[in-house]
């Protein structure tokens, strides 16, 4: 048997970062994924939730921002519960165990580009040849 999803698209807000009486770190976020096809002109997503434990919960939590463009690759997951009225709640979400960031954020952006394209002044003296 296999369970295992593989999404791409955009955090619908910032993670939310708590942690287990344990002590363990879980964080939850929604990833916007476009579907392939469109209804009336109009695009169309899939609001799914995430959810990633440990490590990759206190990284997530630290790295990521709504809006930002991000691979998912985990587990599919139903769990239920009752709720307050006595209702049986059923919930699906993905069980990260791999998050990839595909965009940079502005302050590694700022970082890098920061010195691009301007010339650097080095005396003859400096050169080693």
């Amino acid at each position: 048997m296999l369970n295992r999803s593989i999404l791409i698209g955009r955090l619908t807000r910032d993670p939310e970062l708590r942690y287990t009486p344990a002590g363990v770190a879980v964080t939850q976020f929604t990833l916007a994924v476009d579907r392939p096809f469109t209804s009336n002109g109009e695009k169309e997503a899939d609001f799914i939730p995430i959810v990633t434990w440990r490590q990759l919960a206190e990284t997530s939590a630290n790295y990521l921002r709504k809006g930002r463009l991000c691979a998912i690759e985990g587990r599919i997951q139903v769990r239920n519960y009752e709720n307050n009225e006595g209702k049986r709640v059923y919930v699906t979400e993905v069980i990260a165990d791999n998050v990839r960031f595909l965009e940079r954020g502005e302050q590694q952006e700022s970082t890098q580009n920061r010195d691009e394209g301007k010339p650097i002044d080095i005396a003859d003296d400096d050169l080693p040849f």
